[in-house]
């Protein structure tokens, strides 16, 4: 049985499968069943609930949706999975700690699918892997990441892993995710990246006001660089306003990925390729 709770859990030759699922969606050939899903998102959930749900409806899954509060019960997760399984058959999870995650999937009673986390986010980094692979081949790309550890930072780390990317982290040196290959000087980072990538800095505003992306900076990057902040991203903060109109910008098109990704994520946890 398959699940997805980290991309650490998955081999490249998954990821490629799942990608080629995802050509298939995109192009309207992908695989279609019946049966349901149920998710659990919380109330600020927006473009990963859209995705799921539309991206479930039109493989023939039915959508019944919780809020992630539901899972938070002195009930046994392993219980609440193996009484889902009467009439579910799949579990699409947004909540704010990966336990739960892991702990419905070793239930083993259906498979799991992690549409967020505070540790990880595996599906939004999918999508971006597959958005960009649209493009070349994205193991030849230079990955700059700008911003402290969180969850975004370690899902980009757990796909470095898995496919051998060229990752490199631009922060303080306090604010380093573990195990990270990481720079201070974020102007030299920025001058060999092909790819840049930020996410939103929580509680360290202060200390990652240095490292806000600016159009200047991307101006510095070598041609074709492509800028990705993960929405939902605030100008002024992680990133300048001018940042969004550079032409690096991938623009917010880019997303559109998501859609046959968490698709393909699903229907490669139900084997149905």
């Amino acid at each position: 049985m398959r699940s997805l709770a980290k991309l650490d859990d998955w081999s490249s030759s998954d990821v490629d499968a799942v990608f080629d699922l995802a050509d298939a969606y995109r192009e309207g050939r992908g695989p279609v069943t019946t049966g349901s899903a149920a998710m659990f998102f919380p109330p600020t959930s927006l473009r990963t609930r859209v995705t799921f749900e539309r991206g479930a409806s039109l493989m023939g899954l039915e959508p019944i949706v919780f809020p992630d509060t539901t899972l938070d019960k002195p009930e046994a997760l392993a219980d609440v999975a193996r009484y889902l399984d009467n009439w579910a058959d799949l579990l699409v999870v947004r909540h704010h700690d990966l336990a739960v995650v892991e702990a419905l999937a070793a239930a083993h009673a259906m498979p799991v699918v992690n549409a967020m986390t505070d540790e990880n986010h595996p599906c939004e980094v999918l999508s971006d892997l597959y958005s960009l692979g649209q493009r070349g081949d994205i193991t030849s790309l230079r990955f700059l990441f700008v911003g402290a550890d969180g969850n975004i930072a370690k899902a980009w780390q757990e796909a470095a892993r898995v496919l051998q990317l060229d990752l490199i982290q631009s922060c303080p040196t306090e604010l380093a995710t573990l195990g990270a290959a990481w720079t201070e000087d974020l102007e030299a980072a920025v001058r060999s990246a092909d790819v840049i990538l930020t996410d939103g800095p929580g509680a360290h505003a202060e200390a990652l006001e240095p490292y806000r992306i600016t159009a200047a900076l991307l101006d510095l990057a070598p041609a074709g660089v492509r800028f990705n902040p993960c929405p939902p991203f605030v100008r002024g903060r992680e990133l300048s306003a001018d940042a969004v109109e550079h032409p690096a910008f991938v623009g917010h098109g880019f997303k559109a990925g998501l859609l046959p990704v968490q698709q393909a994520v699903m229907a490669f946890c139900l084997d149905l390729e």
